[in-house]
């Protein structure tokens, strides 16, 4: 077996660090850079200390391992590209602000590259010809940019990141299917080996395009996404991707629509207090500007409008919220009073709760003036029904009606059966059995890794530092020599042997620092076992502790050998 590197912390580039950052505001923020395995470079912009590195290398070899496992095929492309292949499907718009454009110096637009449906597009459509030359899965783990208006959270939201962006291509639907199953079950693997607590839930594409998504998320309080989960049956989906079932009722019985006086009530709150019903009984109408154009929104008045969804929907258009100044000249729109009834220059979009024969209180389109009797299908008409409330906690379960559970969490991994449309735009095609020209259909699959170092960050630690897995650690066991000259002498003795038996090893092998700092630092960096050449070195003892567990044991040097290299 030959020799695992042995790295001595007299000459390792990490400074551990006592304080929190000031800027760090999550968990794996304020651990890794205090263990020594990144510093800050720029806003969103990251360096990866040797520590670090070795996490991260960890995590690509897995995912490589796996990707390799399902008959992937790694390829490297650049992150500089050409303006025209995402002109053609339409991203270098649709992507917004988020993009980075840049000119070189004859004028040319380029782009840092997010993702790269395009250029592996472009690539299969050089290389591919017959329907004999797929299926073919092809993949990179390299950087990606986002010019993230805030970038926050360390590593989980920078400007730049790593990611494993692997793309199937395929002649038939059902080849497709067979794909994104393959990624499926390598993801599962994966993010298991990688020892990550993840559910898998239904998503939407976004930006992406496509058809069925799912998403892989890793629970924790640092996550930027919601999702609910299901504690009755095996549903699980980002808050995005929940849609609530359209279900008329019958109105035939329900009396006509009248107008009541309602002075100084321009809000749900206060219309609700004065006629003494709850909020849940009136009807909200957010109006939203889409490209310039005026749309109402209208949901049941004790839910909140999800914005995002609001602009998925109507994406790539851009939406903004009305202003004042958007009421003038507007007769027809009463600041405050707004309801559906009499909007006809007014596009009217409404949440699938407001359902046909529902019956509402809402505004009359007149000063200090509301409606009551007004009914879903026979007093105004809903031109599009989109699911956009804020999910709460306790929404029934779309699968078995059971009270949901939100949760928040990090996003590890993305999967989606794109379709054609990227191959449409860049007519990829191949000659079929037949001859004839067959379209592609395509999927795309991505995990953020360096995203990944930091939910495990954030899903395996304590108040003393972090835990790493072995299969992610930077080193399978940190020696530790207590401070005096035979210890030490001790602590490099075992660390050689260790090393010569394939365990790798990081020894603290500094001088003039003393024993609780070292073991504080051991700690912090959450190395699986800590190995302490301490009091009883002189009898070539030493005390092996279990990180994850805090279980100690004190053994000879050969015992500890033999234990670590089993």
């Amino acid at each position: 077996m030959a020799n695992a590197p042995v790295q001595r912390m007299s000459k390792l580039l990490a400074k551990t660090l006592r304080d929190d950052p000031a800027d760090a505001e999550v968990l794996s923020h304020k651990l890794l850079v205090r263990a020594g395995y990144v510093r800050r470079t720029a806003a969103g912009l990251w360096s990866w200390l040797p520590l670090g590195k070795k996490v991260l290398a960890n995590v690509e070899r897995i995912v490589r391992e796996e990707m390799d496992a399902i008959g992937a095929q790694e390829v490297t492309l650049p992150a500089l590209l050409p303006r025209e292949p995402y002109e053609a499907t339409g991203r270098w718009d649709e992507y917004g602000p988020e993009l980075f454009r840049l000119k070189d110096r004859k004028g040319g637009d380029y782009l840092l590259g997010p993702t790269h449906e395009e250029i592996f597009t472009l690539l299969v459509k050089d290389q591919a010809s017959s329907y004999k030359d797929l299926p073919v899965i092809l993949y990179q783990i390299a950087n990606k940019y986002r010019d993230e208006a805030r970038p926050r959270a360390g590593i989980l939201r920078g400007r730049e990141f790593l990611m494993k962006d692997s793309y199937s291509f395929d002649t038939a639907d059902e080849g497709l299917a067979e794909s994104y199953a393959l990624h499926r079950a390598a993801y599962q693997r994966i993010f298991e080996r990688l020892g990550l607590d993840y559910r898998i839930c239904a998503a939407t594409a976004g930006a992406m395009g496509g058809s069925k998504s799912e998403e892989f998320l890793a629970p924790a309080e640092a996550g930027e996404d919601t999702f609910a989960d299901c504690p009755n049956c095996d549903y699980a989906a980002n808050t995005e991707a929940i849609t609530y079932e359209l279900k008329p009722v019958d109105a035939s019985g329900a009396p006509a629509a009248e107008e009541i006086p309602t002075p100084d009530t321009p809000t749900i709150e206060t219309l609700a207090a004065s006629l003494g019903v709850p909020a849940s009984a009136t009807l909200k109408n957010l109006l939203v500007k889409v490209d310039g154009e005026i749309v109402a929104v209208g949901v049941p008045g004790d839910r909140e409008v999800d914005m995002d969804k609001v602009e998925a929907h109507f994406a790539p258009a851009a939406v903004e919220l009305v202003t004042a100044e958007d009421f003038t000249g507007r007769p027809d729109l009463v600041r405050g009073y707004v309801g559906p009834q009499g909007l006809d220059k007014v596009r009217y979009l409404a949440d699938p709760r407001v359902a046909p024969g529902t019956a509402w209180i809402t505004g009359a389109n007149k000063p200090d003036t509301h409606a009551r009797n007004v009914v879903a299908g026979r007093d105004f008409e809903v031109d599009e029904y989109v699911d956009v409330v804020v999910v709460q906690d306790g929404d029934p379960c779309p699968k078995c009606g059971t009270g949901l559970k939100l949760d928040r969490a990090i996003e590890i991994g993305h999967i989606f059966q794109l379709g054609r449309k990227y191959a449409d735009a860049l007519k990829l095609d191949v000659l079929g059995q037949n001859g004839k020209p067959v379209r592609v259909t395509m999927g795309s699959y991505g995990i953020g890794v360096s995203r990944a170092v930091a939910a495990l960050a954030e899903q395996h630690a304590d108040d003393k530092g972090l835990i790493w897995s072995k299969e992610v650690a930077p080193a399978d066991v940190h020696v530790v020599a207590a401070g005096k000259a035979l210890q030490t002498e001790l602590a490099l003795d075992v660390s050689g042997k260790l090393s010569a038996a394939g365990v790798r090893v990081l020894v603290d092998d500094r001088t003039g620092v003393s024993p609780g700092v070292k073991f504080t630092d051991a700690e912090l960096i959450g190395v699986p076992q800590i190995l302490v050449a301490g009091r009883r070195a002189a009898e070539g003892v030493v005390e092996l502790k279990d990180r994850r567990t805090g279980e100690r044991e004190e053994l000879t040097v050969e015992e500890a050998v033999a234990r670590l290299t089993a």
